[in-house]
């Protein structure tokens, strides 16, 4: 099984979490909605697969670089 990390792309604040843990996602739904820069930002799953790690929550501040989720599939 491959994984694959999905991390942020900026600094930035996490405003909705859609990603469950533990349930299928398939390649470009959403994984959360994140503000970076005064913009909001969909970050979607790359891949299809399990949600295995969810990284965030509602109000969280994250990094450049910062694992938001984990996809096996």
């Amino acid at each position: 099984m491959a994984k694959e990390i999905v991390e942020a792309p900026a600094p930035g604040k996490i405003l909705r979490v859609y990603a469950e843990a533990g349930k299928p996602i398939a390649e470009g739904d959403r994984i959360c909605i994140m503000e970076a820069l005064k913009m909001e930002l969909p970050i979607v799953a790359p891949v299809g697969g399990m949600v295995t790690a969810l990284h965030i929550a509602p109000g969280q501040s994250v990094e450049a670089g910062d694992p938001l989720a984990v996809i096996e599939g």
